[in-house]
């Protein structure tokens, strides 16, 4: 039986086997259909809520991490691996048994879930396609156990989280998607503190639908307006509603909800992925940023309407921008450019958009950048801050569909 014959058996019965499987019962599961196909010592790491650390998968404890080791992400051969979505081998020394150790991404498309490690006994091309197949499973059934497992969620958290984050993580989207000529990148901190900003993606046809909320204020009060604001926009966009009625009906419902003593600010947009034709409404927020072949910068204007939440009455005004493949569509929250260093100088949007330009130029994946990106904000504020930050990315690549993954 050759090895690619066997490598298909052991994935078709790892998916059979799978299916009343809890998320401690995968390791156990995954490294013994593993062994079938020729993969020794299989071991499953997940990546943290942060994207600092992998953590192993061991089926025990509360977490099911008990007794696993912890690989940092910088420095490391697997937070290689990672980092650039690579399968990677370590340099051979003879202390596996003769055979070899690889480290392996677990990704959902382009959503980086962690690592696979696995020794073998060949490295010839068709180990490695056993080894990516195992992964892109592995990916699968963590998917599909995350979300009712508490143990998950204990084992990607690495210090306690507030409520208001509680929510936040829970309503908003996975930070990663790819599909239909578009790559879509997010991140926000503080990660275990957030307070009133939220994130927003969803497809529709041919349409992509972004947008970025801020919150008034910083605490579990910030956290459910957000949420607020992030429901009544997906309840009007599914009813077809224009930008500029779902922008009202958010507002309709913040002060149905709390009077006028909270409001949301935010960007509403609409991007056509057949035609690059944008389309956004700002509501009292920074404006979106337009990047363009890895150098050309604008701010895409756009007459502010007021906070949701506030009634103002203000006329909403929607406003449009042609794309063209390539380009890059930065939404964002004050806190990444308002962050303070030690001196009390702002982390600003000149450094913001640099950083960008300079580790998204062919080198990173839009995902490895962000997470570059607000590592970069975080150091530069000793680590914690004193607002949320988030960024929304989305690269259009005009239906160039085999660019959207490494």
């Amino acid at each position: 039986m050759t090895g690619s014959v066997r490598g298909e058996r052991m994935l078709g019965r790892l998916m059979q086997d799978s299916h009343t499987a809890t998320f401690e019962q995968l390791p156990n599961l995954i490294a013994r259909h593993g062994a079938d196909a020729g993969l020794h010592d299989v071991v499953i790491f997940v990546v943290d809520l942060r994207d600092t650390v992998l953590r192993q998968v061991t089926g025990r404890g509360a977490d099911a991490g008990e007794g696993g080791t912890r690989v940092a992400i910088d420095g490391t051969l697997p937070g290689r691996a990672y980092q650039r979505v690579d399968l990677l081998a370590e340099p051979d020394t003879g202390t596996h048994r003769n055979l070899r150790r690889w480290w392996v991404p677990v990704t959902d498309g382009v959503e980086r879930l962690g690592v696979l490690r696995a020794d073998t006994a060949t490295d010839d091309a068709q180990t490695r396609d056993v080894l990516r197949d195992l992964a892109s499973m592995v990916a699968l059934l963590l998917l599909s156990k995350r979300s009712f497992s508490d143990s998950f969620a204990r084992l990607v958290r690495t210090e306690p989280m507030n409520v208001a984050a509680e929510m936040q993580w829970n309503l908003m989207p996975p930070p990663a998607y790819a599909g239909h000529g578009v790559t879509v990148g997010a991140v926000l901190e503080p990660a275990y503190g957030v307070g009133g900003d939220a994130f927003d993606y969803a497809v529709a046809g041919t349409i992509l639908h972004l947008s970025v909320f801020d919150a008034m204020g910083h605490d579990t009060a910030a956290g459910i307006t957000a949420n607020v604001a992030v429901a009544a926009c997906r309840n009007a966009r599914r009813q077809g509603m224009s930008l500029p009625d779902t922008s009202q009906a958010v507002e309709e419902t913040l002060s149905q909800q709390f009077g006028s003593t909270r409001y949301v600010t935010g960007i509403l947009a609409e991007l056509d992925l057949v035609t690059g034709r944008l389309t956004f409404v700002n509501r009292g927020h920074p404006l979106p940023l337009l990047l363009r072949d890895g150098r050309w910068t604008t701010e895409l204007a756009c007459t502010p309407a007021g906070p949701m939440g506030t009634g103002l009455g203000l006329p909403v005004i929607p406003c449009h921008e042609q794309l063209e493949p390539g380009d890059r569509l930065l939404l964002y929250t004050d806190g990444v450019v308002e962050a303070r260093g030690a001196w009390g100088n702002q982390f600003g949007r000149d450094r913001f958009v640099e950083f960008v330009l300079r580790h998204h130029s062919g080198r990173h994946t839009v995902h490895e950048t962000l997470r570059r990106l607000m590592h970069s904000v975080l150091e530069h504020h000793a680590g914690e801050l004193d607002d949320d930050a988030t960024v929304l990315l989305a690269e259009w690549r005009g239906g160039h569909q085999d660019a959207l993954t490494p």
